[in-house]
């Protein structure tokens, strides 16, 4: 699991592949992640919108925005926990994600909140 803390946001994700969706002969590959959220701050945070950056081994690169997570923008009091489950899929056995999410406290001060860059793999392909 990898871990990142900005101003007190703790981002922690782990990732999976899913061979009962994925079609390696298509160049298919799905992955689910898990992402736990941690105000670990003295202030009440709501995360507003996300920023992915996915990149396979082949070096092609996509962009993700949009609002929130798995359709909410999660409110977290201070102590506050949230985590949700999603997916992606890549073109190769091997790729990686990284982001930001754009947090706004409860007194208005914005800011981006990094996602540590963690690994999509099929099991075997990294040793």
């Amino acid at each position: 699991m990898e871990t990142a803390v900005t101003q007190g946001f703790e981002v922690s994700v782990e990732s999976f592949y899913v061979p009962e969706h994925s079609e390696p002969d298509q160049e298919h590959y799905v992955f689910a992640y898990r992402v736990y959220l941690k105000n670990k701050g003295d202030q009440t945070l709501q995360l507003i919108s996300r920023h992915w950056i996915i990149t396979d081994s082949t070096g092609e690169t996509h962009q993700v925005k949009g609002e929130g997570v798995v359709g909410e923008q999660p409110v977290l009091l201070p102590g506050e926990e949230y985590e949700y489950m999603s997916g992606s899929h890549l073109r190769s056995p091997l790729g990686t994600m990284h982001g930001t999410y754009q947090m706004e406290s409860s007194e208005g001060a914005k800011f981006d909140a990094e996602i540590p860059c963690f690994t999509l793999a099929v099991p075997g392909v990294v040793n």
